[in-house]
């Protein structure tokens, strides 16, 4: 028998058979993906036929965009979160939780013994760490960790070989945050995604910034052609497109405050927590007003420990206008 996976975001087939309303019929905030997305040109027939190439100029996009060119391109973050446990010996891990799940079953799997905290309990515990894994803006929760504080756990981790990873996948709203600079650091891994800023999440792109030992060893588990070329050449493009990430950083600012902004005057016992993709409610109430949304054809995002709700960003003003009438 397989082991059931953890459920992510955007099931919505499943979600149309059991509330039996059709897929096309419902409004689907469940995720953390923008939903305007990069507006990709046709794909040259060139993408399907043949095997992507190394020398494509996606690594040079990245360079400039991210700050560095110490990168790996990967398919999705995913495909680093699930490798990075096995380039270490089995050791503490402190996962910051809630956070996204993978993570942690990614180093649990490894043999590493994970030790859960939160935030205010991360400064407490460091000293008996040998890695601090931390998704900055937090996901679910949208906390957030400041450049200082993490540059401060890294040094501490980093002088006894310890390693701070950093998954930044909803970091591009505000790219001064980030904590990639131009040469690599020693026992800092920054994992960034494509997918999530630019809309793209079916591309499965992302990039993992290290050292280049760490950088090699990730590399060498990598499968022949890990990136597939159409999302290679899909990646370059977006990557490019300064004009538009600008616009995007405008449009997903404004979004995201008008989201945190209707769910606090919904919820007005509760703080509600927002990034610029997706805002966070702990409601003891979370799954009646999931059940209510549902049955109204509007997904969201349940959490049972602790209870709460994830809300994903509108498309349109009538999508707003559903999600004010039924919350």
């Amino acid at each position: 028998m397989m082991t059931p996976r953890h459920q992510h975001g955007g099931q919505l087939r499943a979600a149309s058979e059991r509330y039996g309303i059709p897929v096309d019929a419902w409004l689907d905030l469940s995720t953390g993906i923008s939903p305007f997305v990069y507006p990709l040109p046709p794909v040259p027939t060139a993408c399907w036929q043949r095997l992507p190439e190394a020398d494509d100029g996606l690594e040079a996009a990245a360079a400039a965009y991210y700050g560095s060119a110490s990168l790996l391109a990967v398919a999705g973050s995913q495909e680093a979160i699930q490798r990075l446990p096995l380039l270490r010996t089995a050791g503490k891990v402190g996962v910051v939780s809630p956070a996204y799940h993978s993570h942690q079953q990614a180093w649990q799997q490894a043999g590493h013994e994970l030790l859960r905290l939160s935030a205010a309990h991360i400064e407490a515990y460091l000293d008996e760490l040998d890695v601090l894994l931390l998704v900055n803006p937090n996901n679910p929760t949208a906390t957030h960790f400041s450049v200082a504080q993490l540059q401060s756990w890294h040094a501490r981790l980093a002088a006894r070989g310890g390693w701070l990873v950093v998954d930044e996948a909803y970091q591009d709203s505000t790219p001064a945050q980030s904590l990639i600079q131009s040469a690599p650091q020693t026992g800092l891994i920054v994992l960034r995604s494509v997918g999530k800023f630019f809309g793209l999440a079916g591309i499965r792109l992302g990039f993992v910034w290290a050292s280049a030992t760490i950088l090699q060893a990730l590399a060498a588990l990598q499968d022949d052609w890990a990136v597939s070329h159409p999302a290679r050449w899909a990646g370059k493009l977006a990557l490019q497109d300064t004009a538009w990430q600008a616009a995007q950083r405008q449009r997903l600012s404004a979004a995201g405050q008008r989201l945190q902004v209707l769910l606090q005057q919904a919820f007005p016992h509760t703080p509600v927590q927002a990034s610029t993709l997706f805002a966070y409610c702990p409601l003891t109430t979370a799954w009646p007003v999931y059940e209510q949304l549902a049955q109204a054809g509007i997904l969201v995002r349940y959490f049972a420990e602790p209870a709460a709700l994830r809300f994903g960003l509108p498309q349109t003003e009538a999508a707003w206008r559903r999600l004010e009438d039924q919350i």
